[in-house]
């Protein structure tokens, strides 16, 4: 079962908490067929950016296993974010997601929008993905794609996609994709930026674990302006916070509109 805590209307922002993160990733699975043949059904095709990240890839390799009967002729998959690593480096987002989602399924490899990090420096690989994210979607400057879905995780500090705490200018970007410098012993990342993210039609943060549990009261409960996550507020589309037990265990269900629901109803 999963309460469905519902917080912003306005926003259409939801929560569901689900008793384990198997529970979670059912349910996304189902919401990826469910709305991939939807969009294929009225527009042609669907366009879905893809986050790396421990969270999903259990999700990923369910896509893959259930999936061969979807359309992947018409499906286009894109990265939230990548780090600035060659292709074969186990810290690539989409070398892993290759291992568990694209080794699996029938997709054309012209479906594939990977971040091209054999240039010379991450600002010319942001620059070459944003001109990719223009051609597909036929926009022009000033203008924001609009995905279909777009896949995210939360880290610890409030991150998603690679939009770090501190990192200037998030609101007020009018880059579709970035690169950020890295801080620490992170490497450089290029990433799609807050416009892009809230152009999308359908945004789902996945978020599982105790460790993240404060995190997700402070993004769902407090909005503090500080964690990049709270800044996900998508301008039309619907956008929905996918808990387990554990990282949804701070909410106060009270403040909301709860209710049981099964497990694949919203």
């Amino acid at each position: 079962m999963a309460y469905e805590v519902i917080r912003q209307p306005d926003h259409g922002r939801q929560v569901l908490i689900f008793e384990s993160k198997e529970q979670v990733c059912r349910f996304t699975v189902d919401r990826f067929w469910e709305i991939s043949e939807r969009t294929i059904n009225e527009w042609g095709r669907f366009s879905v950016a893809l986050s790396g990240g421990k969270t999903p890839q259990d999700i990923y390799v369910e896509i893959g296993r259930v999936g061969q009967g979807m359309d992947w002729r018409a499906i286009h998959v894109f990265l939230v974010d990548e780090r600035f690593v060659p292709p074969d480096d186990d810290r690539s987002n989409f070398r892993m997601i290759k291992k568990t989602l694209l080794d699996a399924i029938p997709i054309p490899v012209a479906n594939l929008h990977a971040v091209a990090t054999e240039e010379t420096d991450p600002r010319t690989s942001a620059k070459g993905y944003e001109a990719e994210l223009m051609k597909f979607f036929g926009t022009g400057p000033g203008s924001v794609p609009a995905f279909d879905m777009i896949l995210l995780g939360m880290g610890e500090d409030g991150h998603t996609a690679s939009l770090f705490p501190g990192v200037p200018d998030l609101q007020n970007d009018k880059r579709l994709v970035r690169a950020v410098e890295p801080a620490g012993a992170r490497v450089a990342r290029v990433t799609l930026t807050l416009p892009v993210i809230n152009g999308a039609r359908n945004v789902f943060f996945l978020v599982t674990g105790e460790t993240k549990a404060r995190t997700v009261r402070r993004v769902v409960e407090e909005q503090d302006p500080t964690l990049p996550a709270s800044l996900v507020r998508p301008l039309e589309g619907a956008l929905l916070f996918l808990c387990d037990r554990e990282a949804g265990s701070l909410l106060d269900i009270d403040k909301g509109e709860a209710k049981s629901v099964s497990a694949g109803v919203v």
